[in-house]
C-alpha cells in the first residue's frame, strides 16, 4: 500500500469529523465494520449482475457465490439497501441485522463482525453520514474495488493503530521482515498475528514476484478477541484464506497449531510480558526453561519449535533480548547460538512504533545454514529513517532494500557482500563466544568512520582543548550564579 495517499487521508479526515463523542477504540469497530460491509457487498453485487446476465436464475443461489470464494450477502444486508435507509432513525438496528444475516450465511465469519451499531451513544445521523461517505463509486471491477477498499482498510488500521498499537505493526517493520525472509511458497505462520499485517504483506510480496496468492498457506493465532476479529476481516477483505483457529486463544496455554511446522514465521510478539502461561515441562523449551516473569525467550523458543527443517523466522523483540544476563535467558541464548540457529540480528532506530518508544531489534532464525553455520550477520540500522511526525519515524523503501540486500548477499555468499564499519559485520561464532554470547550489533560492527575534514590532528586537539576550557569556565560561572540565586531565597549549600 502506498502510505499517506491523498484519497485515504481525505477519507480519514472526513470520517474522523463524524466521530463525535465515541472513543477511538469503539469508533474503530464502527468504521472498519462499515468498510468491510461495503467490500463484501461490492464483490457480491458484481457477481450478482453477472449471474443475472447469464439468465439461468442463479443470482440468489448461495452456492454460486461460495464456489468462487465470494461471500453471499442477503437482500437486507446489501450496501444498496443500507444506503437507501441511511437517514432512518433505525439505521443502527438495520446494520446490526445485516451483520447477523451475513454471519448466518457465511460460516467463516461467525462471531467476527461488529454488531453494536444500534447502541444509544452512537449518533444515528452521523452514522448515516458515514454510510454516505463510504458509498463512493469503485468502478465496475471487484478486483479494483478489493484493492481500493483493502488500502482504505489498511490505512484506517494504521491511523487507529497510532492510539492502539498492540494490534498493528508499523509498515516499515513488516516490509523489512518480509523482504528479509522472502516467503515465496509454503506455510506462513504468525503466533501473535494482531490484525494480520504480516499476512497481507506476504501476499503482496508473492504477487510482486509473479507468484500466486495460493502459493502460501496462512496460519495464525491471536490472544485478544477484538483483534482476532479485525484480522479475520482484514484477511477476508484481501481475499486471503487463512487458518486463525476457531477463535482467539493464548499461544502458550492453548497452541491452536500444535502439529504445524512452518516454512516462514513472521511475528511481533508483545514486549517483556511479565505474566504468561508457563508450562514447565513443555516440549517447546528444548534450549532451556524461560523465566516466568518475561516471555521474550518463551516466544523465541516457541518460534524455533514451529520451524520446518528448512524454515526461517523473522521477529521483533525489545533490545534487552540481545544482551540480557538473566541466568535462564543467557543460557537459552547461548544454546541457540551454539546450535547454529541465529542467522542475523538487526538493531532498529527509535520511534518506529506509534505508541511505544522502547528501542527494538529484529531476530532472524534459520534451520538451514550449512554454508554459514559458524557465522552471524550483525546489522546496525539505528541511524536510518526519517521523522515523519514529531513522534514517529519511518524507513524509506531504499533503506529497507539496503538492509535486506545486505542480508541476502551475505546469506547467499555473493561477492557483493562486504563488512561495512558501523553498519554490518559477519562475525564468527568464536567472536560471539568472546563477548559472552551477547548479540548487540554495536559490539561487532564498530563505529562508523568519520569523514576526514583535513584538519591536522595536533591543530584539532589544540582547538578542542581550548573550547573545552572555555566551557569549563562557563560551567563554574553558572554554578556560582545558581548558588547566589538560591541563597537569596534562603537556600544555602
Amino acid at each position: 500500500m502506498a502510505v499517506n495517499l491523498e484519497f485515504e487521508n481525505k477519507l480519514w479526515e472526513m470520517a474522523d469529523k463524524l466521530r463525535g463523542n465515541i472513543q477511538p477504540s469503539d469508533y474503530k469497530d464502527v468504521v472498519l465494520g462499515l468498510i468491510f460491509l461495503k467490500y463484501i457487498s461490492d464483490s457480491f453485487e458484481e457477481k450478482y449482475h453477472e449471474l443475472v446476465a447469464e439468465g439461468d436464475g442463479f443470482e440468489e443461489d448461495r452456492d454460486a457465490y461460495i464456489a468462487e470464494n465470494i461471500f453471499f450477502v442477503p437482500t437486507g444486508a446489501r450496501w444498496s439497501f443500507v444506503k437507501k435507509n441511511a437517514k432512518q432513525t433505525t439505521i443502527g438496528q438495520i446494520i446490526d441485522d445485516a451483520m447477523l444475516a451475513i454471519e448466518r450465511e457465511n460460516k467463516s465469519l461467525k462471531g467476527v463482525l461488529p454488531k453494536n451499531y444500534a447502541r444509544p451513544e452512537l449518533d444515528k445521523t452521523k452514522l448515516g453520514e458515514l454510510i454516505d461517505l463510504f458509498s463512493f463509486n469503485l468502478g465496475n471491477k471487484a478486483a479494483r474495488a478489493q484493492d481500493i477498499l483493502g488500502r482504505v482498510y489498511e490505512y484506517f488500521l494504521g491511523k487507529f493503530g497510532s492510539s492502539e498499537g498492540e494490534f498493528y505493526t508499523p509498515p516499515t517493520i513488516v516490509k523489512l521482515l518480509v523482504g528479509m525472509i522472502e516467503p515465496y511458497k509454503g506455510r506462513v505462520y504468525d503466533p501473535c498475528c494482531g490484525s494480520g499485517g504480516m499476512f497481507v504483506q506476504s501476499k503482496r510480496f508473492v504477487e510482486e514476484h509473479q507468484g500466486r496468492k495460493d502459493d502460501i498457506h496462512i496460519f495464525g493465532q491471536e490472544f485478544t478477541a477484538a483483534t482476532w476479529k479485525l484480522c479475520k476481516m482484514n484477511l477476508a477483505i484481501r481475499g486471503i484464506d487463512g487458518n486463525l483457529g476457531e477463535r482467539d486463544a493464548d499461544t502458550f496455554g492453548n497452541d491452536l497449531h500444535k502439529s504445524l511446522r512452518a516454512d516462514y514465521i513472521l511475528a511481533n510478539p508483545p514486549f517483556n510480558v511479565s505474566d504468561y502461561t508457563l508450562i514447565q515441562d513443555d516440549a517447546r523449551w528444548k534450549y532451556g526453561i524461560p523465566p516466568a516473569n518475561n516471555a521474550n525467550y518463551a516466544w523465541i523458543e516457541h518460534i524455533i519449535s514451529k520451524l520446518s527443517p528448512a524454515g526461517v523466522a523473522g521477529f521483533v523483540l525489545a533490545n534487552g533480548s540481545m544482551s540480557t544476563s538473566t541466568k535462564a535467558e543467557a543460557e537459552i541464548r547461548k544454546n541457540i547460538i551454539e546450535a547454529g540457529l541465529v542467522d542475523c540480528i538487526v538493531t532498529m532506530p527509535p520511534n518506529l512504533f506509534y505508541n511505544v518508544t522502547i528501542p527494538v531489534c529484529l531476530w532472524f532464525i534459520s534451520k538451514k545454514r550449512d554454508n554459514r553455520k559458524d557465522k552471524i550477520l550483525f546489522i546496525d540500522a539505528r541511524k536510518m529513517g526519517t521523522m515523519i511526525t514529531r513522534k514517529h519515524r519511518e524507513l524509506s523503501d531504499e533503506e529497507i532494500a539496503k538492509i535486506y540486500d545486505t542480508y541476502h548477499n551475505w546469506r547467499d555468499g555473493k561477492e557483493e557482500y562486504e563488512d561495512v564499519q558501523g553498519f554490518c559485520k559477519s562475525a564468527a561464532i568464536e567472536d560471539v563466544r568472546g563477548h559472552e554470547f551477547i548479540l548487540t550489533p554495536g559490539r561487532y560492527v564498530g563505529i562508523e568512520e568519520a569523514e576526514d575534514d583535513g584538519e591536522p590532528f595536533e591543530e584539532k586537539m589544540t582547538r578542542l582543548t581550548a573550547e573545552l576550557v572555555e566551557l569549563f569556565v562557563k560551567s563554574h560561572q553558572l554554578e556560582e550564579e545558581i548558588k547566589q540565586q538560591l541563597g537569596a531565597i534562603g537556600y544555602e549549600f
